[in-house]
């Protein structure tokens, strides 16, 4: 009849999901790469430099780790940002302003971070396996580069996404292996405050900070970082343009571009940051749980300064069971950093080199030094602590460049750094380069 209203149809309401909903579905669809980049936070290198300063220090050196954490949001929020934006890594992006030999020079100085890096992995994962089964060092040293390889072959033939999978329950895992103890052995809370004071007890103390903080602020999760953010956006892209229909031309095209859509971009940034907060919480939380199990555990008790001394206390003072989960936690830190360590080794190679080596190749090759360095007698806990104080002076590197691209308008436009994000990013750069020379004068004075 004329002027009667029409009733809404009530299955419209009722099976389609509001848009809100669905924004936040695409925005869950886009977590993953901050958490694949985050298992770099909780390497073995970290387990010895943690425990070390727990065992020696106590409490003292809560507030680096605290610090660093709060420094790595930020630096991996920017790498990440790099890739959302523009599409492509900062080692491509460092390609195109440098000379042929000033790349080679710079890929130089990454590949030695990365190497650094994986030998702490591998050390580490054989560690483990001698804890928990009894294998020789070389031999768990194969098995975690054989370990690894399987790993890096789950992200070749399966994609990205099954990839992050994997690597998610590992860091699950992980998380309660090292966090276990603390449920037996809770730490004194006004110690932990009292922790969170900055300073320092002498050159020892400065130099496990600069452990600390080279295994926190990772330079090849920073290089990493804006590859993984850049593939995700590409899978994502490439999936919504399929789903849509397109061609397999435009497919490929949605795949390999940026994207333009400045709405699109801003809730690419809205997961990416909440990606990152979620992940290095984590990774945080997991790094602290082991100093302060080691600070309330170890200090006193002779041996600590190596893992597996560590292990044996742990195992005296909270049970075998603890020490079982603890072992089991570093066993799978070992085993998933060391392929994120290939992973990240290989896209510095190819975005500066614009050599891309097989992963497996890589991992293969890569393998080598760390087998060599067990089958003598260094200490592996000395070596796993040398090489996170390799990373720290790795880190400028990769920091201070990423913080020049990233207020860089003709590159990231109406995205780049503001004034207060720039003033933050380099007053972060300027307190890792400065701990850096504080550790070499003390070292060169002492």
């Amino acid at each position: 009849m004329p002027g009667r209203r029409r009733r809404r149809s009530p299955v419209s309401t009722r099976t389609a999901p509001p848009e809100r909903g669905l924004r936040r579905l695409r925005a869950l669809a886009l977590l993953g790469p901050a958490f694949v980049a985050a298992i770099a936070y909780v390497d073995p290198g970290n387990v010895a430099a943690n425990l070390t300063a727990g065992a020696e220090f106590g409490y003292l050196l809560v507030w680096v780790l605290v610090m660093a954490n709060a420094m790595a949001v930020l630096v991996q929020y920017l790498s990440a940002k790099l890739g959302v934006v523009t599409g492509r890594s900062l080692p491509e992006v460092l390609a195109d302003r440098m000379s042929r030999r000033g790349r080679i020079a710079y890929w130089l100085q990454a590949e030695g971070v990365a190497m650094a890096t994986d030998l702490a992995e591998v050390i580490g994962g054989a560690i483990a396996l001698n804890l928990l089964f009894g294998v020789p060092l070389v031999v768990g040293g194969l098995i975690t580069g054989a370990v690894s390889m399987v790993v890096l072959a789950v992200q070749q033939r399966r994609g990205q996404r099954i990839f992050e999978t994997v690597l998610l329950t590992m860091l699950g895992v992980i998380t309660v292996g090292f966090c276990a103890g603390l449920l037996a052995a809770p730490p004194d809370a006004g110690a932990v405050l009292g922790g969170l004071v900055p300073r320092f007890e002498g050159t020892d103390s400065v130099l496990l900070a600069a452990s600390m903080l080279g295994a926190t602020v990772m330079p090849h999760a920073i290089y990493l970082h804006s590859s993984l953010a850049r593939d995700r956006v590409r899978h994502d892209a490439a999936r919504r343009a399929a789903i849509a229909g397109a061609t397999p031309s435009d497919v490929a095209t949605a795949a390999g571009a940026a994207p333009s859509d400045p709405s699109a971009v801003r809730r690419l940034l809205r997961a990416t940051r909440w990606d990152v907060v979620a992940a290095l919480i984590i990774a945080g939380g997991v790094n602290i749980a082991m100093l302060l199990l080691a600070a309330a555990n170890l200090p006193g008790r002779t041996g600590t300064d190596t893992i597996e001394g560590a292990y044996a206390a742990i195992s005296d003072s909270l049970g075998p069971l603890v020490a079982v989960l603890f072992g089991v936690g570093l066993l799978t830190s070992g085993l998933a950093s060391t392929a994120v360590g290939a992973y990240a080794g290989s896209e510095i190679m190819a975005g500066l080199l614009r050599v891309r080596v097989p992963l497996l190749t890589r991992r293969l090759v890569t393998l080598i030094p760390a087998l060599l360095l067990l089958a003598t007698d260094i200490s592996p806990t000395y070596l796993l602590v040398l090489s996170q104080v390799v990373l720290s002076f790795g880190i400028p590197f990769a920091m201070i460049p990423l913080v020049r691209v990233t207020r860089d308008a003709g590159l990231l436009g109406e995205f780049r750094n503001g004034r207060p994000m720039q003033v933050v990013a380099w007053a972060v750069a300027a307190v890792i380069v400065g701990l850096n020379v504080t550790l070499l004068w003390l070292t060169i004075a002492n």
